[in-house]
C-alpha cells in the first residue's frame, strides 16, 4: 500500500499509522456490510433442508425480528475491527517492512504471503473474543427461547462467557478462527499488494490500479477463507444437548462430521453471500487505508 518513493513521515507515525488506518477502515467497512454478515451467519447455521436463499433469510429476519435486527451484533463487529483488523493490518505492514531487504525494490510474493499468514494469526488471536461474541449475538434468535443466551450486547456477552465458561472460553473456536484469518490475509493483503504492483505498472499508479487490485483481493480472500469460516461459525455457536454433550469435540471432529453428513460442498455453502460480504468489505478496507496513506504521505511531503 506504499504510495510514494519518498517518505517524510516521522518514525512514530510510520509505526502507528498502519494500525490506526486499519482500525478506522475496518470499522467504516463493517458499518456498511453488517446486514450481509448477519445473513451469512444465518445461512451457515441453518439446519439441513432449511432455505439457504439469502433474500428469503433476510426477509424472514426483517419480518420476525425487525429491520434493525440485521444490525444485531454491530457493537461486537466494531470491537472486533478495533482489535482484529487494527492488529492484522498493522502487523502486516510492519512485518513486510522488516522482511524487505534494502536491495529489493518490491517485496517478493512469498514474503508478502508469510507476512499475511503471520499478521492473520496475531490479529485473529487478539480479535477472537469479539468474534465469538459477534457470532453468538447473531445466532441467538435462531435458538429455541429456552436455550437463548439473551446477551444485552458485546460486553455483556464477554462477561457472561467468562462467568460461565471461564477466561479460556473467550477463545472457543480459536483454531479455525486463526486459520481462517491466515488464509484470508494471504488472499486479501498479499494479493492486493502484488496486484497493485502489477496493475500500477499496467495502468499507471492511481485509482484504477487500486480498485482492480482490491477486487482481485476480495475474491481471493473469500475463496481461501470460507471453509475455515464455516467451521469457525459452527463451533462458536454450538450448545450442549440435553445430556450436556456438545455436537462437536473440536475443529477436526466438526470437519469430519460435516463431510460425512453434508458432503464437501457444505464448506462452501453460502459462497455468493460470503463473497458479497467479504469482497466489498475487503475492497472498502483497502481503498480507505490506501486513501489515508496517500493523504498523510502527501501532507508530510509538502511540509518537508
Amino acid at each position: 500500500m506504499s504510495v510514494a518513493k519518498v517518505d517524510n513521515r516521522p518514525q512514530w507515525l510510520k509505526v502507528t499509522q498502519p494500525f490506526a488506518s486499519g482500525g478506522l477502515a475496518g470499522c467504516l467497512a463493517t458499518c456498511c456490510i453488517q446486514p450481509i454478515d448477519m445473513v451469512k451467519v444465518r445461512i451457515q447455521i441453518a439446519p439441513p433442508g432449511a432455505s439457504k436463499n439469502p433474500f428469503s433469510i433476510a426477509s424472514h429476519i426483517i419480518k420476525d425480528e425487525g429491520f434493525l435486527s440485521l444490525y444485531k451484533g454491530l457493537d461486537a463487529g466494531i470491537v472486533r475491527q478495533l482489535t482484529y483488523t487494527t492488529t492484522r493490518l498493522g502487523v502486516f505492514r510492519l512485518t513486510s517492512s522488516f522482511l524487505q531487504r534494502p536491495d529489493e525494490k518490491t517485496l517478493p510474493f512469498w514474503k508478502k504471503a508469510f507476512a499475511g499468514l503471520f499478521a492473520g494469526a496475531v490479529g485473529s488471536f487478539v480479535g477472537t473474543p469479539a468474534d465469538l461474541a459477534l457470532v453468538r449475538l447473531q445466532a441467538d434468535a435462531t435458538l429455541p427461547v429456552a436455550e437463548r443466551r439473551n446477551y444485552k450486547g458485546v460486553f455483556d456477552a464477554l462477561k457472561q462467557i467468562v462467568q460461565q465458561e471461564g477466561v479460556t472460553g473467550l477463545w472457543s473456536g480459536s483454531l479455525p478462527t486463526v486459520v481462517r484469518a491466515m488464509a484470508l490475509n494471504v488472499g486479501m493483503l498479499s494479493t492486493f499488494d502484488q496486484g497493485k504492483e502489477y496493475f500500477s505498472a499496467k495502468f499507471g499508479p492511481g485509482w484504477a490500479a487500486t480498485l482492480t487490485a482490491s477486487a482481485c483481493s476480495g475474491f481471493g480472500a473469500a475463496f481461501m477463507s470460507l471453509p475455515f469460516d464455516f467451521v469457525k461459525t459452527r463451533i462458536q455457536k454450538m450448545k450442549p444437548d440435553v445430556n450436556g454433550v456438545m455436537p462437536y469435540k473440536g475443529t477436526w471432529d466438526c470437519i469430519v462430521k460435516t463431510m460425512k453428513t453434508e458432503g464437501p460442498t457444505a464448506f462452501y455453502r453460502g459462497f455468493p453471500t460470503y463473497y458479497i460480504r467479504i469482497a466489498p468489505h475487503s475492497m472498502l478496507v483497502l481503498i480507505i487505508v490506501d486513501y489515508i496513506n496517500t493523504a498523510v504521505q502527501r501532507h508530510y511531503n509538502k511540509v518537508q
